[in-house]
This record gives structure tokens, C-alpha cells and sequence, in this order.
């Protein structure tokens, strides 16, 4: 070969990279690629979740697909190879490419979808379709936000785009050679119906997809879950999910999400002395000014969790200890010149945090549209995992569950957290008469160690009078 590599030499092994913020492993959700797939610079391998995100990884070369490392289900460590890749024999390789892009060349590491070199050629291997979805008006993202205050999310946040996918069984980029008529490939965007379905055992190949172009959605897979049992034996090739009797265990693995959830809980729990302090207040003023604004600008919606950001925002200023974080390492309390402000969001994928950085920039209008904006997708999994670390304070409004307070645990390492618990009708005093108000319980959580109860109290009583008095809020701001 005139003292060139031979073709096994000259093999790429691609390793499972650090998808971000330190991440040890990924479970393979679903290979989009196949052996002896042609693959580009760039494109698409294979998807994975993370204890934070379900993210699409792409492969840096170029060439054919000699082996997998790894099936769906199957977690793998960073650093481990994920996919080879060989290069095309003689004349078949694409035009233009290099082998590999010269950031991993300078062994920069490799890079996500939508952060890419962009640049990619022709291949022999079709590609399948994208499609970009838009808000579906018949099932809008309901955001914690506002459930629990009557409230209802602020227009314009961008819905997540992604690659239709087949779900039938078999590895993906592979056709049907057995002469039978191929089954319809569903399509299916979300990696959070797609997991759905697979617990729930719903066959995705018999779901009529609703979204647009025929996506299947969230609430497809569910009415598919009320469909009678004789009707679903009537449907061609759907599997019929075996139903555990009363006497046999649920075996959940404590994986994924639930387990870096359990892993953060537990160390929070085992290292911070938290105190939890609450008070009653009078949410009718806050309603009241929210209506009003909402009437003056109805371009700009706002909700009631966005004025309780702003309210959270005026207290940190008056008491920056509660926006900090214990270094245990350094025996130091690092208190953070900026808010970055967690929004405690129950997703299917379970509880997360997202975090708007340096909150206390936006205008209260900004800050509705970022949090609408955020919450939607974190449910829909499209956040990078560096945007579900590094908060410095945390809102939770646990309301949404129809409760009225909460001890909550705090995010670790933050210091502190503020619940807000339902608001409902309920006798109060004013001015010495009885009356019915808007009712609901503020809760806060801290760290002892960063401050004690005056400090804790303080910012509680600022919190609760500006929710009941707001013009307080506007002359503190």
C-alpha cells in the first residue's frame, strides 16, 4: 500500500466523550446508525441519556460502521469506545472528507449536536427527515409555573426540534429483505414518548400520531393506553404487554435521572443542616397587579411565578447570604455576585432543575418568557446539562401537587430554597373584618451554616410583603 496504513490500521475507535459537567456514563437510548452504514463527518450516531439530558452524540469521522459498543438499554462509562468506524474502500469514501475534523486532531473532544463544524457531504446512506415541530394549540407545555396559582403560561416559548426515528424492532438503517410488506414506520420525536411507550408496552407502530405530519405525541401513547383490550387484539402485529399479578414485585433500577436525583438528595441531606421556616400570606394584591399588567401589555404576558422570581431577586439583593454555597474543601461560604436562579420543574424524566443565569439582568417580563420557555423544555428533554447545573438559589413551587407546604430538601451545594405551596380561598382578617382572600403558604429552607434565623426571617417577611403589599416590590426594585 505504498507505506500507508491498511485499513484496519487505519480504524477510528470513537469513544463516548464527557457530554458536560463531569458526567461518568450514558445509557444508549437507540443507535441511528447500523453495521455497515455509511456515516459523515458530524452526523448523528446514536442517542444517549445522561443523568441530566437525552442528548444525540455525533460521530467526528467519516466512513463505514464496523461495530456498536453497546445495545439500547445498555449503560456505557465515558471514555469506553462507542462505534468504530473504517474507512470506504477505493473510490466510495465522499469527496471532501477528511477522516476526521481537525478539532479532534488537536484533541479538543468532541461535540454535541448543534455545536458542531456543520459542514457535511453527500452519502450513500439516505438520511432520514427532520422535522421542526411548532407549539401544538391543543396540548400546550404546562409549566409548574402556574397550576397552583391559576395562571396561565406566557405565549412564545420555541418547541425542540429533532430527527424522526423508526421505532420498530431491529437496528435502525437496516430494510426489510424478506420480500414482506415493511410495517409503518412511526414517527416519533420525543425521547420521553418513546420511553413511555416502551414501559407502558405500547406498540408505536399502532398509534395513530396526531402532532404534525403524523408525530406521535405524548398523549397519543396515553389514549392508546385507554383503547379497550379486544380492540387492541384487532390491530395487525400490536404486542399484547403481560400484566404482573398483585403478588410480584416492581423492580425499578435506580438509574439514569432517578439515580443522580437520589445520588444529589442523599448528599444534601447527609452534609447541609437545613432549617425550614414558613408563613401564611395574603396572594390577593399579587393577583390583583398581576391581572393589571397582563391588561397593559397582553403582548407580553407575565405570569405569577415570574413575579415571585422578581420578589425572590429583591430579597437576595437585601440578603446576599442566602445566595451562596458552603466550600467544605476550602472551609469557606462563597456567596455568588450573581443570581442564577433554579426552577424546580417535575418532568416524566423526573425532577429537575433548570437554572436561568444571572436572573437578576432580566426584566420581569423577560424572566416570564424565559421561564415558560425553560420549563418547556425541560420537560421535553432538549436542555444541555449545563443548563440544569450551577444554580445559586432555587424556587419550587409545589403547589402544582394541590399541597399546601412542603420541607423540602435543597439543592445542593445552594444554601437555600423558597417552596410556594397551592393559593386558595380562605378566611382573613383585614382591617379587623373577616373576609375570603387568596391564600397560600410560602415555606423557606436554608442552610444554618451560611446564616442564622434573623437572616432567614428577614428575607421570608420581605418575601411575604411584597406578595401581599407589591407596591413594595416596585419601590425596592
Amino acid at each position: 500500500m505504498g507505506g500507508g496504513m491498511t485499513t484496519v490500521e487505519r480504524t477510528q475507535v470513537f469513544l463516548l466523550p464527557d457530554l458536560g459537567e463531569g458526567l461518568s456514563e450514558a445509557e444508549i437510548v437507540e443507535w441511528r446508525v447500523a453495521v455497515g452504514d455509511v456515516v459523515t463527518v458530524d452526523q448523528s450516531v446514536v442517542e444517549v441519556e445522561t443523568a441530566k439530558a437525552v442528548v444525540d452524540v455525533p460521530c467526528p469521522y467519516a466512513g463505514r460502521v464496523v461495530t456498536l459498543h453497546g445495545a439500547a438499554g445498555e449503560v456505557r462509562p465515558v471514555g469506553q469506545p462507542l462505534i468504530t468506524i473504517a474507512p470506504l474502500d477505493g473510490g466510495d469514501e465522499p469527496a471532501g472528507h477528511a477522516t476526521y475534523r481537525e478539532e479532534e486532531q488537536a484533541g479538543s473532544g468532541n461535540v454535541l449536536i448543534g455545536y458542531g463544524t456543520g459542514h457535511g457531504g453527500a452519502t450513500r446512506r439516505r438520511r432520514r427527515p427532520r422535522l421542526t415541530l411548532a407549539p401544538d394549540p391543543a396540548d400546550p407545555a404546562r409549566t409548574d409555573t402556574d397550576t397552583a396559582w391559576t395562571d396561565t403560561a406566557p405565549a412564545g416559548g420555541a418547541a425542540p426540534s429533532g430527527g424522526t426515528r423508526a421505532a420498530a424492532g431491529g437496528a435502525p438503517g437496516t430494510g426489510d429483505t424478506s420480500g414482506h410488506p415493511a410495517r409503518p414506520t412511526a414517527l416519533v420525536i420525543s425521547p420521553i414518548v418513546r420511553r413511555l411507550a416502551r414501559e407502558r408496552g405500547v406498540d408505536l407502530n399502532a398509534v395513530r400520531g396526531t402532532g404534525p405530519g403524523g408525530v406521535i405525541r405524548r398523549a397519543d401513547v396515553e389514549a392508546a393506553l385507554t383503547v379497550p383490550a379486544a380492540r387492541l387484539a384487532a390491530v395487525p402485529d400490536a404486542p399484547v404487554a403481560p400484566v404482573p399479578s398483585g403478588d410480584d414485585d416492581v423492580i425499578i433500577p435506580l438509574t439514569g435521572v432517578r439515580k443522580a436525583i437520589a445520588d444529589k438528595l442523599s448528599r444534601s441531606r447527609r452534609e447541609i443542616p437545613e432549617v425550614t421556616i414558613w408563613v401564611d400570606v395574603d396572594a390577593t394584591g399579587l393577583l390583583e397587579t398581576r391581572a393589571a399588567i397582563n391588561a397593559a401589555t397582553p403582548d407580553a404576558p407575565v405570569s405569577i411565578l415570574a413575579l415571585l422570581a422578581r420578589i425572590c431577586l429583591s430579597g437576595l439583593r437585601r440578603f446576599p447570604q442566602l445566595n451562596a454555597r458552603v466550600d467544605t474543601e476550602a472551609q469557606r461560604i462563597v456567596q455568588s455576585a450573581g443570581v442564577h436562579l433554579g426552577i424546580a420543574a417535575q418532568t416524566d424524566r423526573g425532577l429537575l432543575v433548570p437554572v436561568l443565569r444571572d436572573a437578576q439582568r432580566l426584566t420581569t417580563a423577560e424572566l416570564a418568557a424565559e421561564l415558560a420557555a425553560t420549563t418547556a423544555a425541560a420537560r421535553a428533554g432538549s436542555l444541555p446539562p449545563a443548563r440544569l447545573t450551577g444554580g445559586t438559589f432555587t424556587l419550587n413551587n409545589y403547589g402544582v401537587f394541590g399541597v399546601d407546604g412542603s420541607t423540602p430538601i435543597i439543592n445542593h451545594p445552594e444554601a437555600a430554597l423558597l417552596g410556594v405551596g397551592r393559593i386558595v380561598d380562605k378566611p382573613w382578617v383585614v382591617d379587623g373584618q373577616l373576609a375570603v382572600r387568596k391564600v397560600a403558604q410560602l415555606s423557606l429552607t436554608f442552610d444554618h451554616r451560611v446564616c442564622d434565623g434573623g437572616v432567614a426571617g428577614g428575607f421570608l417577611r420581605h418575601v411575604a410583603d411584597c406578595v401581599e403589599r407589591p407596591a413594595l416590590l416596585i419601590a425596592a426594585v
